[in-house]
């Protein structure tokens, strides 16, 4: 229940304390913890503290800056302060306030952000709130189920006439899947897997009967994991049938989620950490930059040398383990074996919500969307790597999804810090410009709807839960052939290019858990769907568009002109209009050609007509062929992506940190290569 009002402490304290207790977290049966203060955490981005330290997610700027305002009058408990002086407070929510904690990091003014509209504030638990949460919770249950209904059912009646198709073909004794473009390596692969099969059965019989089986396999990685291929939802297994293995790390972010964090690593080289090790730890704000301890100080090593790490992050409603899930053409075993110490990151919620204060029925739990994934999430993750590795620095792989996060966290105003501590950021097919699949009928219905009306639909909580009970129940095959289509459909990919055997556990990794709010960023009418641009309002995208027609740059100059002086002023309005400063990381780009979800060629065009004058882009591909999971799941994806980047963050490495770290696999030749080097491929 809500606390009394302190009606025996003057006026500023008792309105003060009022405010504190509406931002409070109250929990039936158990302590109440009454905020206390405001901090920054990035810009439009303040996270409340309350009194026993912890950490409740992002409110409102006009909330926190009250908050902190009412504490500084209040402080003293000044018995002048009257109701006229308070109500000037409220009035000022837009001037420029600074956080009590810190005197150089002012808060940033209380205003509407187009590409980032506030999240709603939801309060503490009251009658009134629980009566609204159930009655979004039931309103949402019906119609998300009938909407989802509708996916499934377009998503079967589009597969018919292709088995149709399959059926004639078989039935004039032809097989459907020679047409497929890697149907002979498909068919190699398949062999390879059987024999692995049987070599495991006789491995175990001849374990079992005492014969001495030891012998390494032609990678010299010998599986402890091994037999007919289970299907379930376990990286882990997925390593060990490689000869690797995952250990799992708690990471709590800036707002008090604990987050996943995995490890894959050679168990030959690498014993797991303790359990106290592997648990949570307390954010810090910024991360602090961790010593780099002596050689042979950290299990990462071999024979004196470091393996430097590299951090993964996933696309929209997967998990981790989408880099995982091709045997030893996954992206992280790949990297793993080639010698790089490979970390993946799962977003908050991911297979298990967790927040050090919040229940799952708790809708404060669920107001966040992409940004404070970017500037919360990713500089947990960071913070942690570092932190066990003892290096100053990692390479960030991320696709889709994850490359948004990374964008939005490193734009000027947000986390830009986070590139000093990243060595090249590699974006797989980069989700910053969205292509034409949010013209679809569906994802315009999600456009046209008003948010409140989208609430009512898609609820305040968990988008579509019903999803993850699918995903807990249904067998899993049946599970991952459904997902297959169903994904499909929605975002008009297909398997051409994938091993075929392999596609149901490719799916056993998601859908995962994700906002409400998260998902009306990406298809409401406010956001993406709308500004078709993570960074930027439609109209500042048009306008661009049109520049780069007429040949002009943004500040109206043509490009042709040679004068030294228009030169210098058209630079400095193009570093004050980008989106990035001198922080950003080296970026490489792997653009897949044939996708509909978003538009790599839009945002690599932005780099070649130099609107990010600062940011230094040392690879770039376009692969014409492939479709949006094909840069992870496509046979060839070792050969047309994994091997260079392989390469790409090996060359990019500073000097001093690649004389302490481990060659990888395939970099020998290039090791004396300078930092900073550039490639650019397949340009088209």
């Amino acid at each position: 229940m809500a606390q009394e009002p302190h009606r025996n402490l003057p006026m500023g304290a008792e309105i003060y304390s009022q405010q504190a207790e509406r931002l409070e977290h109250r929990r039936e049966g158990a302590d109440n913890r009454e905020a206390v203060e405001a901090k920054v955490v990035a810009a439009q981005d303040p996270i409340i503290v309350t009194e026993d330290g912890g950490r409740l997610p992002v409110v409102l700027l006009s909330e926190a800056g009250r908050l902190n305002r009412l504490e500084d009058k209040s402080e003293g408990a000044d018995p002048t302060m009257d109701a006229i002086a308070l109500d000037e407070i409220h009035k000022h929510e837009k001037e420029e306030y600074r956080s009590p904690d810190s005197q150089d990091k002012p808060l940033p003014p209380s205003e509407t952000n187009p590409l980032f509209p506030p999240l709603p504030l939801y309060g503490p638990p009251t009658l009134l709130r629980n009566i609204q949460c159930i009655s979004f919770r039931v309103s949402s249950f019906f119609l998300s189920l009938s909407f989802l209904a509708v996916i499934v059912l377009g998503a079967a009646l589009t597969s018919i006439p292709l088995m149709f198709i399959h059926v004639g073909i078989r039935l004039r004794g032809n097989n459907p899947n020679a047409r497929r473009p890697f149907h002979g390596e498909e068919q190699r692969r398949s062999r390879a897997r059987k024999g692995e099969v049987i070599a495991w059965k006789r491995k175990t019989q001849e374990y079992s009967t005492g014969v001495d089986t030891e012998a390494a396999s032609s990678d010299g990685f010998e599986p402890t994991e091994g037999g007919k291929d289970k299907l379930v939802c376990d990286i882990g297994y997925y390593a060990r049938r490689v000869g690797l293995d995952v250990e799992e790390f708690k990471v709590e972010t800036q707002d008090g989620f604990l987050i996943v964090l995995w490890h894959v690593y050679d168990p030959k080289e690498y014993s797991p950490s303790s359990g106290d090790t592997k648990s949570a730890k307390s954010p810090e704000v910024p991360p602090p930059a961790q010593p780099s301890p002596k050689i042979g100080e950290t299990p990462s090593e071999r024979h004196g040398k470091k393996k430097y790490p590299v951090l993964l992050l996933h696309g929209l409603l997967q998990s981790a383990g989408a880099y995982c899930t091709n045997d030893d053409d996954s992206l992280a075993f790949f990297l793993c074996k080639s010698g790089y110490d490979v970390w993946l990151g799962n977003n908050r919620c991911g297979f298990k919500p967790e927040h050090t204060v919040f229940s799952y029925s708790d809708p404060r739990m669920w107001t966040w969307n992409i940004r404070e994934m970017g500037v919360l999430d990713l500089p947990a993750f960071i913070s942690r790597v570092l932190s066990e590795t003892g290096l100053e620095k990692l390479g960030l792989i991320s696709h889709s999804q994850g490359t948004t996060e990374a964008f939005v966290a490193l734009a000027k105003g947000q986390r830009p810090d986070l590139g000093e501590k990243i060595s090249v950021f590699c974006a797989l097919a980069p989700a910053v410009y969205a292509g034409p699949l949010v013209g679809k009928i569906y994802f315009k219905f999600m456009r046209v709807i008003s948010p409140r009306i989208f609430r009512i639909f898609f609820g305040i909580h968990a988008f579509i839960p019903l999803m993850m009970t699918m995903h807990a129940h249904l067998p899993s095959r049946l599970y991952g052939a459904l997902g297959y289509r169903v994904f499909s459909f929605l975002f008009n990919w297909t398997d051409n290019r994938w091993d075929l055997g392999l596609r149901d556990r490719q799916f056993l990794f998601a859908p995962v858990y994700v906002s409400s709010e998260s998902m009306r960023w990406w298809l409401g009418r406010e956001c993406f769907a709308k500004q078709k641009c993570i960074l930027a309002t439609k109209e500042q995208g048009d306008l661009e568009e049109a520049d780069d027609r007429e040949g002009s740059d943004p500040g109206g100059d043509t490009l042709d002109q040679s004068s030294d002086g228009p030169k210098l002023e058209k630079n400095e309005r193009r570093v004050s209009a980008a989106w990035y400063n001198e922080q950003f990381p080296p970026l490489a780009l792997w653009i897949a050609g044939s996708d509909d979800l978003v538009d790599g060629r839009r945002l690599l065009k932005r780099f070649k007509q130099g609107r990010e004058p600062l940011v230094k882009l040392v690879h770039a591909k376009v692969i014409d062929e492939y479709e949006h999971l094909d840069v992870l799941w496509a046979v060839d994806s070792v050969e047309k992506v994994a091997t260079e980047i392989r390469e790409v963050i090996w060359k990019t490495l500073p000097e001093d940190i690649r004389n302490i770290c481990r060659v990888p696999e395939g970099c020998q030749d290039i090791c004396g290569q300078p930092a900073g080097w550039k490639k650019n491929t397949g340009l088209n």
